[in-house]
């Protein structure tokens, strides 16, 4: 940074900072004695405070769910929904839970002054631009620390509202008949007027989703609490109401087993440094790794990279079960009836994820989620461009040079997939998933993948190069002899009895 940019930075921060006495009365959902005994925990077991708090904030939810699912619908399921939100956010955050009032409260403010063809615009601006911010906050403040901050929560609200000022502009379009058809497969999600208050928090704060998501469309969690996702208007099931005891108790066990191999993996393969993660090289740069012969250090990586994948997993799945065991995450009945599936707060196939044979379905599985709010509301509003989606996802997580390093290279693997699958697949592609081509390509991706993922986790400009350099670029040197090679082939012919 600018040298006098640097004090005027730190006078805005220590502003903002100046009202945190205004705000900490604000913090009175979490009783004293709870916060004393999860830090006196916290020590027992040699856990920092937030690492504690934030697992204990995602389990409680368990709990939670079962009385939210004896609640009566409608206003009685949406303020429980924000209270236990607030509860979540004021125990793991603090004075810190007040952003997520702040953007939702001027949000919805936006939405009720101004017009839909504007909202579409400015609260994805507005939200956007507050969590850009408070992205910069934490590099500013803390660069390369983990400690828990508001902004993990904000990104869940980003996709959120983002969504939402779509929703109710689709809405507006849908109302037009002669217009309607423009929204192909939004329309379901559209919204064709304005949700209460106390609707609009339960969705933004909802508990079940407030600390990791996944954040799924308003009117998918508008049926779930208002009860039209299992009941007619008459208050008649839709069909044979489906019990929630098995989707929640199997994504519960699976989170646990992620957690536990997050826990011991990561201890044998760590990323960073054990002692000092901020400020010592990264452990693949590190001595420990640089005097391996460069398969045995590779192999290291892929093995530190497949460990730290289960933290993901144990949050997700943990917060697929506590969305299921309220039917949030029941996708509904179709037209017969019968019960269509689960997938509504699924936010990661792992199976499918790691045995990817492309970078189109290892999108797909991974953080499901977020990759549909870039889809719906970057990629398909943007008239398709790979630039725009992936600059946003980069914009999404932070500011680190890792984010940009990996999302402005998923073009070049992106261009590597679709010339192969014109240019190679009809040659070699017999057999499905499992034969000889496919298993060839899900070994390629995973190798390939974890090269370009590195960044993403060291996130420094100078580690992440250095990290690319160990292996002398070999990831992006063959990204570039694959597109030269399968530009000089033949188109094959198509065969159209296939």
């Amino acid at each position: 940074l600018p040298a006098a940019a640097v004090p005027l930075i730190q006078q805005s921060i220590d502003f903002v900072y100046s009202l945190k006495p205004y705000v900490e009365p604000t913090v009175c959902l979490v009783p004293a004695v709870f916060k004393a005994q999860v830090a006196a925990l916290a020590d027992q077991i040699g856990f920092d405070y937030d690492t504690l708090s934030y697992t204990l904030g995602l389990l409680l939810c368990y709990p939670l769910g079962m009385i939210m699912a004896a609640l009566p619908y409608g206003k009685t399921k949406h303020l429980f929904s924000f209270l236990l939100g607030a509860f979540l956010l004021q125990f793991t955050l603090g004075v810190q839970w007040i952003h997520q009032l702040i953007a939702s409260l001027v949000a919805y403010f936006l939405f009720l002054v101004l017009p839909r063809k504007v909202t579409k615009t400015v609260v994805p601006t507005f939200i956007v631009l507050y969590c850009v911010l408070g992205h910069l906050h934490r590099q500013f403040v803390n660069y390369l620390g983990w400690d828990l901050d508001f902004t993990g929560p904000h990104m869940v609200l980003t996709i959120k509202l983002y969504s939402i000022a779509w929703n109710l502009y689709d809405g507006e379009v849908r109302s037009r008949e002669e217009r309607s058809d423009e929204l192909g497969q939004l329309a379901p999600r559209s919204l064709s007027q304005m949700p209460s208050l106390i609707e609009f928090l339960g969705y933004t704060f909802c508990f079940s989703n407030v600390l990791a998501g996944p954040a799924y469309e308003f009117s998918i969690y508008k049926a779930a609490a208002d009860g039209s996702l299992l009941y007619d208007a008459n208050g008649k099931p839709k069909g044979k109401i489906p019990s929630q005891v098995w989707p929640t108790l199997k994504a519960l066990t699976i989170s646990l087993v992620c957690m536990v191999l997050f826990v011991v993996g990561s201890s044998k393969f760590p990323i960073m440094d054990p002692t000092d993660g901020q400020n010592n090289d990264p452990v693949f740069i590190a001595a420990r790794c640089s005097s391996l012969r460069s398969p045995q250090r590779y192999a290291y990586q892929w093995f530190a990279l497949f460990c730290i994948r289960f933290k993901y997993y144990f949050a997700w799945k943990n917060a697929e079960g506590a969305n299921n065991i309220w039917y949030a995450g029941f996708e509904g009945f179709d037209a017969k009836g019968e019960p269509i599936g689960w997938e509504n707060a699924n936010n990661i196939d792992i199976f499918e994820f790691e045995t990817a044979p492309n970078l189109k379905i290892l999108s797909a599985a991974w953080n499901k989620k977020t990759s549909n709010w870039l889809t719906r509301y970057i990629y398909m509003r943007t008239g398709g461009s790979l630039t725009a989606t992936y600059a946003m996802s980069a914009f999404w997580h932070g500011f680190y040079p890792g984010y940009y390093f990996f999302f402005l290279s998923m073009p070049l693997l992106t261009s590597c997939e679709r010339i192969g699958r014109k240019k190679l697949s009809p040659r070699f592609s017999t057999g499905g998933k499992w034969s000889p081509w496919g298993i060839t390509t899900i070994v390629t991706t995973s190798f390939l993948i974890e090269y370009f993922i590195q960044p993403f986790q060291v996130l420094s400009w100078e580690w992440s190069v250095a990290v690319w350099k160990s292996h002398n670029f070999f990831g992006h040197i063959l990204a570039v002899a694959f597109y030269v090679f399968c530009t000089l082939l033949p188109t094959p012919p198509r065969d159209d009895k296939k």
